[in-house]
């Protein structure tokens, strides 16, 4: 595993979804180079690596991008054994390609390692199929965090016919509503809103798309947090919507 830099994901937060791969990888590795959203708990399995912090959040100070692609250069150079730790899976918005594909051009192999996504996770925790036979024939992952700032295309997103999984969107509750409801969503569309996916501290708002940002205010959600929007999130609510379900 010399000269080799490991692009693994993390999974959402429970350290037991952390694949076989990713626990091979970790006890093999030299150097952890590890993303804030990381559960500390799956540390344990590379007891003897060097552990570097290189945080990137929205809202926070974050370790440049640049500066994370020259540090995993130098250590691969040194011949040491490398694992980029990221939450979630590394290429569901995580830059896992970004980053392979810059290593490669510059003589380093890369082999990258799935996680287990906070949306898969995070539904599956509140019994949320995402997709259901006669239900939802699909899912659709998306951000509301773009790089440029840029719109996505909501009345594409509304008219799909899928489940949307919504990550990076607790600031823009307004924004996602607006657009899908102006793409000819329904106002009644069932939303589930997840914090803290797969944690002890997570919890769930079941709402709907019209209401979701007064229920979301309501319930003080908090990032990180997964929307999970389509007819699915109907499946396990109880009583009258919308309602605060805390796990």
């Amino acid at each position: 595993m010399n000269a080799k830099v490991w692009l693994v994901g993390a999974g959402p937060g429970d350290p037991e979804l952390l694949t076989l791969k990713a626990v091979k990888a970790l006890n093999q590795a030299e150097i952890v180079m590890i993303d804030d959203l990381v559960n500390p708990a799956v540390l344990e399995h590379c007891p003897n690596a060097r552990v570097v912090s290189v945080g990137k959040r929205g809202g926070c100070r974050s370790t440049p991008q640049a500066f994370i692609h020259r540090l995993m250069l130098r250590y691969a150079r040194q011949g040491k054994c490398v694992v980029r730790l990221k939450g979630g899976d590394p290429c569901i918005f995580g830059r896992g390609s970004e980053e392979a594909d810059w290593l490669g051009a510059h003589g380093i192999e890369v082999e990258l390692v799935n996680g287990i996504t906070a949306g898969l996770a995070g539904a599956t925790n509140c019994s949320i199929p995402l997709t259901l036979r006669g239900v939802a024939r699909g899912v659709t992952l998306v951000t509301a965090h773009t790089q440029d700032d840029s719109s996505l295309n909501w009345q594409a997103l509304a008219q799909s016919g899928t489940t949307l999984v919504v990550y990076m969107g607790v600031a823009k509750l307004a924004d996602i509503r607006d657009g899908l409801l102006a793409g000819g969503m329904s106002g009644e569309m069932p939303v589930a809103m997840i914090e803290n996916a797969s944690l002890p501290a997570q919890r769930e708002c079941r709402s709907q798309l019209g209401a979701m940002q007064e229920d979301a205010t309501a319930f003080a959600l908090k990032s990180p947090a997964i929307l999970v929007i389509g007819e699915v999130a109907r499946t396990s609510a109880q009583n009258s919507m919308p309602q605060l379900l805390h796990a």
